[in-house]
């Protein structure tokens, strides 16, 4: 498979301030939050006209789903619009706080952990083909993910038995196994759960979670095409891939998230030994022969020297990266403060600056101040971004998803969708199964569409 489909879903973190106080948990917060999505669709779990889907998950986190995406500008264009559906989130709860009685900021942070040590997710989404025999998986794309820290780390200050120490990765000290079908108790890298979204006999969803949240446009461009570059690879049979298969990956992950400048071999099953960036050049390598032989989608190529680019830089100097990397750039942003005020790394000033790196707040957080500067790469632009949020990719299923949805509203209809179906709910039921997530169009759902606006007595709202 070689055009593939994916989305990124991440649970953010909330809490209130009042006069540097917090007089809200983040259940009250999140309740407030959701006001306006529950008089949107009855429910705090709501897919949007962008074809996105928001909800409450457990713990309180609201969570942002993009809609299925085949290009990765779309990918990050609808990243970045979650922030901004978020954010007006946001700005609705706070008048609704101070209405009230309670006058104060609402901090949403696209962040992975919490201060009482609780992690959340940012969990990748790919269709690969209906393959039962994981075996390269495990040998090669598992390999990949535990050493893309490098350049997919969002950065954490972690406070240890053995110290406070800088790690690449938020979420490396928090996963547990390598393949499983637990998302919680024992996070594996990738989760097995069998859950489609399309046709079984011909798609399973790689649903990845192991990664950060990335604030960087390039980071979650970078991220997401190296893997979809890796997995056509492995479903290449005819591509020649070495076993990277790690003698103990979970200790791996680890290992590569407090390893920052590369300097230490990890174990191979083989008795082999390589470092982080060793595996990561040679499957570039492999990657740069891959999309010269054959005819590859067309933002494959660009990937690959990115991602070459990338390594090339982290091997002469990683601190260059700190216009693509968030780890980088919060590293240099900690190191500064301590040079500056003389500050210890665990001190509760730097634990603020790695908070505060992840607020979403155009105008106070660190990150939209680096991209401001003109120090971060972008991959979108503004106005792709305030179109994403109400504008599905027009060439995947989720364009009739949000046609639907904005249409059924506009005629004040009542409806039922998620990833597959389309329901009117009416005295007809009609429902549309959209089992291909790569058909962006389909003449039952024109009809569907076309019956909605032509039976309806109502004028459009």
């Amino acid at each position: 498979m070689l055009r593939r489909i994916f989305g990124i879903e991440t649970e953010y973190g909330v809490t209130f301030s009042w006069q540097g106080q917090r007089r809200l948990s983040p259940d009250e917060v999140s309740r407030f939050l959701f006001r306006k999505v529950v008089a949107w669709g009855r429910s705090s779990n709501v897919f949007l006209e962008n074809g996105g889907r928001l909800y409450l998950d457990v713990g309180s986190h609201p969570e942002y789903a993009t809609a299925e995406c085949d290009s990765l500008t779309d990918l990050v264009a609808q990243d970045k619009a979650g922030e901004s559906i978020l954010r007006e989130l946001v700005d609705y709860a706070e008048r609704e706080l101070a209405e009230d009685g309670a006058r104060g900021s609402i901090f949403l942070f696209k962040n992975n952990t919490d201060s009482a040590g609780n992690s959340y997710g940012c969990h990748e989404n790919y269709a690969i083909e209906r393959i039962d025999d994981l075996s390269r998986l495990e040998q090669v794309f598992i390999p990949f993910l535990v050493t893309r820290q490098i350049f997919a780390g969002a950065g954490k200050v972690v406070a240890s038995p053995r110290g406070t120490a800088f790690a690449m990765s938020q979420r490396a000290e928090h996963i547990w196994e390598s393949i499983s079908s637990a998302t919680t108790r024992s996070r594996p890298i990738i989760n097995t759960r069998d859950e489609p979204h399309a046709d079984p006999e011909r798609f399973r969803r790689l649903h990845v979670i192991v990664g950060d949240s990335n604030m960087n446009e390039f980071a979650t461009m970078l991220k997401v095409g190296t893997a979809a570059v890796v997995l056509a690879m492995v479903e290449d049979k005819t591509t020649i891939l070495r076993d990277y298969n790690l003698a103990a990956p979970i200790s791996a992950l680890r290992e590569v998230s407090y390893d920052l400048w590369g300097k230490d071999s990890l174990k191979l099953a083989s008795g082999r030994d390589m470092s982080a960036i060793e595996i990561q050049e040679d499957l570039c390598e492999r990657a740069e022969r891959f999309v010269e032989s054959r005819e590859t989608p067309a933002e494959f190529p660009g990937v690959v020297r990115a991602w070459r680019a990338v390594l090339e830089d982290y091997r002469a100097d990683p601190m260059r990266l700190a216009d693509r990397v968030d780890w980088i750039a919060k590293y240099q942003m900690i190191d500064r403060a301590r040079e500056r005020d003389g500050l210890a790394l665990d001190d509760a000033r730097i634990a603020l600056i790695d908070l505060l790196y992840h607020d979403t707040d155009l105008a106070r957080g660190l990150f939209y101040s680096h991209q401001r500067r003109g120090h971060a790469q972008r991959v979108v632009d503004d106005d792709q971004v305030i179109a994403a949020a109400s504008v599905p990719p027009p060439t995947t299923r989720a364009r009739m998803r949000g046609a639907f949805i904005r249409v059924a509203k506009q005629y004040r209809r009542d409806y039922t969708v998620d990833w597959v179906h389309l329901k009117l709910n009416d005295e007809l039921q009609r429902t549309v199964l959209l089992k291909d997530p790569f058909e962006a169009h389909d003449d039952r759902f024109e009809r569907l569409l076309s019956s909605l606006e032509r039976r309806t007595g109502r004028a459009p709202s």
